[in-house]
């Protein structure tokens, strides 16, 4: 088995929320173990917890469509959650959550170490962009060490409000550029150091 099915054997069987009485199936992720990207939205929905996997309802639709649209299926990328159970009637997350599912994550981004971390909605945003505003800070990449974080609204915004849908297909086409001009240049030696976008 996976360094990746052995983790999600142990998310399985976690037990340190009070959501876990609810779900029908943890949903710790999917996609590439070596992905060169990492998606990584807010919390389950039905349609994944009835699955046990992430983005298969009408926003996993639409995220499968902006993959596309710059030639990448979910098979070559990695697709997670902040929170691996889905909250009780699709409430938000809650702190207590976010902590407690943060070390799965964590695990999650050792094992893959993706060139870089894309933030699907405010709850993944604000772990790697804290105290920003997603509608200031979307279709920008900042680079730590050796990751790029790039801040995108999450694919169920454009179903709930249409105006959002062309902001989010022209952040998604950003993502090839981003990653090209950090192969380009050089690590920064220390410190965030902000990309120029396309």
């Amino acid at each position: 088995m996976s360094t990746l099915g052995e983790l999600n054997q142990e998310v399985a069987r976690c037990l340190l929320c009070e959501i876990a009485k609810y779900r029908t199936n943890t949903v710790p992720g999917e996609g590439a173990e070596d992905a060169e990207i990492m998606f990584i939205g807010e919390a389950p929905g039905w349609h994944e917890d009835q699955q046990g996997r992430p983005f298969v309802g009408p926003a996993g639709h639409y995220l499968d469509q902006l993959l596309a649209s710059i030639g990448l299926t979910r098979r070559q990328v990695f697709i997670a959650n902040v929170i691996k159970c889905r909250p009780p009637n699709n409430r938000d997350p809650l702190p207590t959550e976010i902590q407690n599912c943060q070390k799965w994550l964590d695990c999650q981004i050792e094992i893959i170490k993706p060139r870089m971390i894309a933030t699907l909605g405010r709850y993944s945003m604000a772990r790697f962009f804290p105290g920003k505003s997603i509608s200031k800070i979307h279709g920008t990449a900042v680079r730590q060490d050796n990751t790029i974080y790039f801040a995108m609204y999450h694919p169920a915004a454009a179903l709930h409000q249409q105006s959002l849908r062309q902001a989010i297909e022209a952040d998604m086409k950003k993502i090839p550029a981003v990653l090209a001009e950090t192969k380009s240049v050089p690590e920064a030696e220390s410190g965030p150091q902000q990309l120029s976008m396309f």
